[in-house]
């Protein structure tokens, strides 16, 4: 399209292999003070088409080669041209012939012999409808940047208010930044090296190892809700006292669904759902809240639960030293099998020299 003054002139594209329509098309074209191209046959049409970018296409349908209902269907099959509109002008005056150009994606259809001041009132016309679609389609396409850039700012407060809660739950229950962020760390190691293993790697995507490592700290955002006194104590729990205990999980789970309720849902409040709620239960079934076993356990809460085991016993604590590598497997080995799955265990211990 070029310009005139500051208004952009519509340029359109006239296809005929008679040259004495084109020429009239062209008188017709330029008097409606618009800017004709010229081209003889479909051939040319659609290779110029990609160059000029026509606001709309006057095409005739009986040409050698390639005639103009294959000439449209070309276009309207490619994304960069199918909005183009076309109208078919030829002395074809069939119905039938009026109801294939139609068929196939055809804006209008003229008759030979035309009327020039037809002409001028359906270009205009299609010319107008070409304008306001482009503006709507610019102003869905406005829409939607913003639409997405809200939700992004809102998905972007639920996790500050997340990850201001975990941190609540983190000094409640003695813990530093440095584990979270070793277990967010080392949540995602493993699940990188379990979607390069045959066994995992057709239920991993990249999405999934993202998501695990923005979700795995919340694993025990439930903790907020637990008394200190329990958090802290460094004896054995009483019965009661692991009864409260446990439920950080469902309550860290229902803490999430009801943020997760207020917004636009997602992956993220989904898994890190399923991370709270099920982080312990145990291979055998002999776990919490549910008492899940095997692989009902969701894949992301048996990944955070071993890393979270390895995590804890590698990490000094006010009660003890932490525990070499090799001490620390030659513990969590004993649990495999009840705690843990074995597939998930190996795969740990092959990549130790990556985890923090």
């Amino acid at each position: 399209m070029e310009s005139k003054g500051n208004k952009a002139v519509p340029r359109i594209l006239i296809v005929d292999d008679v040259e004495a329509n084109r020429f009239i098309l062209r008188d017709v074209i330029t008097d409606m003070g618009y800017q004709p191209v010229l081209t003889e046959n479909g051939i040319q049409a659609l290779k110029m088409v990609q160059h000029i970018k026509p606001q709309l296409i006057i095409l005739d349908i009986a040409m050698p080669e390639l005639d103009g209902y294959e000439v449209c269907q070309k276009m309207k099959e490619n994304p960069d041209t199918r909005e183009i509109p076309i109208i078919f002008i030829s002395a074809f005056d069939d119905p039938a012939d009026i109801v294939k150009g139609f068929s196939i994606g055809g804006e209008d259809y003229i008759t030979k012999p035309f009327i020039p001041e037809v002409v001028k009132a359906r270009v205009g016309m299609h010319l107008k409808l070409y304008e306001a679609n482009r503006n709507m389609m610019e102003m869905n396409r406005q829409l939607q940047v913003s639409v997405s850039a809200q939700l992004k700012q809102i998905e972007m407060e639920r996790k500050s208010v997340l990850y201001a809660l975990i941190r609540v739950a983190r000094e409640n229950a003695c813990y530093d930044d440095e584990y979270m962020n070793r277990v967010s760390y080392n949540c995602r190691k493993l699940t990188e090296a379990m979607q390069l293993s045959p066994t995992f790697g057709y239920l991993i995507s990249d999405s999934y190892i993202d998501t695990i490592e923005l979700s795995a700290p919340l694993c025990d955002l439930g903790n907020m809700a637990i008394p200190t006194q329990i958090l802290q104590k460094k004896g054995v729990l009483t019965q009661n006292e692991a009864d409260v205990m446990h439920t950080h999980t469902t309550i860290g789970a229902r803490i999430l669904h009801d943020i997760g309720e207020i917004g636009n849902d997602n992956g993220f409040i989904r898994m890190a759902m399923e991370i709270a709620n099920y982080h312990h239960e145990n291979w055998d079934g002999s776990g919490y809240p549910e008492g899940r076993k095997g692989n009902d356990i969701p894949l992301s809460a048996q990944i955070v639960s071993v890393v979270s085991a390895y995590c804890a016993m590698t990490e000094q604590r006010t009660y003890r030293d932490a525990y070499s590598f090799e001490e620390t497997f030659k513990i969590m080995e004993q649990d495999v099998g009840k705690k843990f799955s074995s597939d998930i265990f190996t795969i740990l211990k092959k990549i130790v020299r990556q985890l923090h």
